[in-house]
């Protein structure tokens, strides 16, 4: 099978997929799942596949273990930072610095022109669903699009955000 073809399986099976996640626990994080599931799906480099389903299964909850995994950590990071960190120290500030402000601040607006350069509707998409939360499903019925649609417009987005970032760690 090839790649296309893996794709073709995903998207007839997309509902089913999404049901398996969240009968094996994501819940919330069933949507952002399958969204990632559809990215390593639809930009791998695989060769034929004997059983399509059962590949797009196990690698769905490959994914699901990987971010409760990755969701422990750091649960277990924060903790201890907390635990190391203390609670605050009499006479310091917890207020960022005037310098770290202003580089939050210059990060934001490099980050708002980033979006705005795609378009409106990625741009919209973007914080519909990053900062707002609302579900892919709620995003398409709301701009009257495919939620096809909403997964590319959040893959630019996405690749904008990846290259402002790397261009951050860069310079």
């Amino acid at each position: 099978m090839t790649v296309g073809g893996l794709e073709a399986v995903f998207l007839a099976n997309r509902d089913t997929l999404l049901r398996f996640l969240r009968a094996r626990g994501a819940g919330d994080a069933a949507e952002d799942l399958l969204h990632e599931l559809w990215l390593r799906v639809s930009g791998a480099q695989a060769g034929p596949i004997a059983e399509p389903l059962s590949y797009l299964y196990a690698t769905a909850n490959n994914l699901m273990l990987d971010r409760h995994r990755s969701t422990t950590r750091a649960q277990r990071r924060d903790h201890d930072w907390s635990d190391a960190a203390g609670s605050t120290v009499a006479g310091v500030s917890d207020t960022p610095s005037a310098e770290r402000v202003l580089i939050g601040r210059e990060r934001l607006r490099r980050a708002e022109a980033a979006l705005a350069a795609l378009g409106e509707r990625p741009a919209a998409v973007f914080r519909r669903f990053r900062i707002d939360g609302v579900s892919q499903r709620e995003i398409a019925e709301e701009f009257g699009i495919s939620l096809s649609a909403v997964e590319k417009d959040l893959q630019k987005a996405y690749r904008a955000m990846i290259e402002l970032r790397r261009q951050d760690d860069a310079g």
